[in-house]
């Protein structure tokens, strides 16, 4: 089956000075069907908003997308006019950011804001619209939603914010969405019911996700495969109950191991010791090799794709046993 989304080796730049550059995407690669969900793992400043900017072409300049590919329905998004992008975003690709003021305008009230989002991309009439924007309000949970539509952004909360964001994504029910952190501002409640809401997207439209999140349990119970991101390189890939399981790559373990969850009661909890490297500063060899306790001298070498196309990981020194 051919691929909704194939991005190949991928490398976003933001450049410092003569022909250097930065990578805050450094040659991500994988696939993403219709109706599936990807889960985009990682630290804060391994790349992962970066990669989502990337793919709906909103990399702030000079930073730009140097190489590689991002096979959209066959069509490469890397070489795609301003234009093109434009028609596309909305319509069959949305975006649900971390700061819902990234979506929202705050001199327009919301109705205003919705209904122009949809009269963007189609032909309905006013009316139309407005009942659009409602049944979209109130299916990400938003009381009294006629009404709301009358509202302007600051009379909403932070979490409503974020809820009127994504409500604006499934207006148009995208064939791809990429929800960049959305529940981090929500309670558990609405956590559950935006989760229901994607969930149903995926097996009713076939809408694809890129969830993008440093959550393991969002991501365990929503997501069939997850990519694990560190100083902009997917690190390990796999089937999300197999990772999960039997993690290969000792970050990827770090992680699962510092839920909360995973720690017994009274026990000091477990972290992965050191701070994601800055882009100027990365380590030479694996990224990775001066926060991990199992590094040696071969870490000094960029390590290669171990595994296949879909499953694979980046260490000279993984572990394959199952988690205790």
């Amino acid at each position: 089956m051919k691929p909704l989304l194939d991005v190949r080796d991928l490398v976003t730049e933001f450049p410092i000075g003569g022909n250097q550059g930065l990578r805050a995407v450094d040659e991500v690669s994988f696939k993403l069907n219709r109706g599936e969900v990807l889960g985009l793992v990682g630290e804060s400043g391994s790349g992962k908003s970066v990669t989502g900017f990337s793919i709906m072409g909103l990399v702030d300049k000079p930073g730009k997308v140097s190489s590689g590919q991002i096979l959209f329905d066959g069509e490469d998004l890397a070489t795609q006019s301003y234009e093109q992008m434009r028609s596309l975003r909305g319509r069959r690709i949305a975006m649900v950011f971390q700061d819902p003021m990234m979506t929202l305008n705050p001199v327009l009230r919301i109705g205003t804001q919705m209904t122009e989002a949809i009269h963007a991309h189609e032909k309905v009439s006013p009316s139309q619209a407005r009942i659009r924007a409602r049944d979209a309000l109130g299916m990400v949970g938003i009381p009294s939603p006629e009404e709301r539509l009358d509202a302007y952004p600051h009379e909403f909360s932070g979490g409503m914010r974020q809820r009127v964001a994504i409500a604006i994504a499934l207006l148009h029910r995208p064939d791809l969405i990429i929800a960049d952190e959305p529940t981090t501002a929500l309670d558990v409640t609405i956590q559950a019911q935006i989760i229901s809401e994607f969930q149903k997207l995926t097996e009713e439209q076939g809408t694809a996700v890129i969830w993008i999140t440093h959550d393991l349990a969002i991501v365990s119970g929503l997501a069939d495969r997850v990519a694990v991101m560190y100083g902009g390189r997917i690190v390990e890939s796999g089937d999300i109950t197999a990772v999960l399981e039997a993690p290969h790559h000792p970050y990827t373990r770090g992680l699962i191991r510092s839920v909360p969850s995973e720690n017994s009661r009274g026990t000091r909890l477990a972290q992965i010791p050191g701070v994601t490297p800055s882009l100027s500063r990365m380590p030479e060899g694996c990224t990775f090799r001066t926060r991990c306790e199992h590094a040696t001298d071969a870490c000094r070498v960029r390590p290669g794709q171990f595994g296949n196309e879909l499953d694979y990981h980046r260490c000279f020194h993984p572990f394959e046993e199952k988690l205790a």
